[in-house]
């Protein structure tokens, strides 16, 4: 079965049907995400299942009664969300960039999950010349097209990168001579103190969690935002407005 489908309220084409989704995912198709029935078991759902190994793809498997509230048609306990977006890899992007004679300038999301606040920081990325997103597969936002509108078209031209495990993401750049800035409020150091004007990294992590351990230690720098009134915290997107600002400032 094969429906082609907007996701209510997110105008997301979907595929439902194992075998459509198949085809999909074989045809190179940027699929966001995949839902699939709980204790699932057949063999042409083992045929999927072997087929997503070693994909980007993330795959939830999820009630039966989600599936339905999505559609009503025979989803056959598969349903796979396709991304309005193309997604790069950084093994493409960064030698092309040095090859340009650039300084990239990258933004590293850690367990951003909200949309408007990702699409606002895609949208403050291409104003200021920012060169990617780079997103972790699990535990990270969906990008749809509620975050293309926030992002006022900008993720239809700025590259976003989904790469399997950001630890990893944040240890090639590293490696390829990028300057990793966090922002954290465990830091002592302002965010003006750091050096933004070679090829750098910002790395912004989710309101409540903040930035991973684990990711911090890979980081060169950590930096604070001053917060003066009495709220705890920024919201993400304004703090990583600031921080990206700070780096269009000191490059010019």
């Amino acid at each position: 079965m094969y429906y082609n489908r907007k996701q209510p309220g997110s105008g997301n084409e979907m595929i439902f049907g194992i075998r459509a989704v198949m085809e999909a995912v074989a045809a190179g198709k940027d699929v966001d995400k995949i839902w699939i029935r709980k204790n699932l078991e057949s063999n042409l759902a083992r045929e999927l299942f072997e087929q997503l190994k070693g994909t980007n793809i993330p795959v939830q498997r999820v009630p039966q009664e989600k599936l339905n509230h999505i559609t009503t048609k025979n989803h056959q306990g598969v349903i796979a969300f396709v991304s309005p977006v193309t997604y790069q890899r950084l093994e493409q992007l960064v030698p092309l960039w040095y090859e340009a004679g650039k300084q990239p300038l990258v933004v590293a999301l850690d367990s951003v999950t909200d949309v408007r606040n990702f699409g606002a920081i895609a949208r403050t990325c291409a104003c200021a010349g920012v060169d990617a997103i780079v997103l972790p597969m699990n535990n990270s936002v969906t990008v749809n097209a509620d975050a293309v509108k926030t992002s006022a078209g900008a993720l239809h031209t700025l590259p976003v990168c989904r790469e399997n495990s950001l630890r990893d993401a944040l240890r090639y750049l590293k490696d390829s001579g990028f300057h990793l800035v966090a922002a954290t409020e465990k830091a002592s150091q302002m965010y003006t103190a750091a050096d933004y004007s070679g090829p750098t990294v910002i790395v912004m992590g989710a309101e409540d969690t903040g930035i991973a351990p684990e990711h911090l230690r890979i980081c060169d720098e950590l930096v604070q935002i001053p917060i003066l009134g009495n709220i705890a915290s920024l919201n993400v997107s304004v703090a990583a407005g600031i921080m990206i600002y700070e780096a269009v400032r000191q490059r010019q």
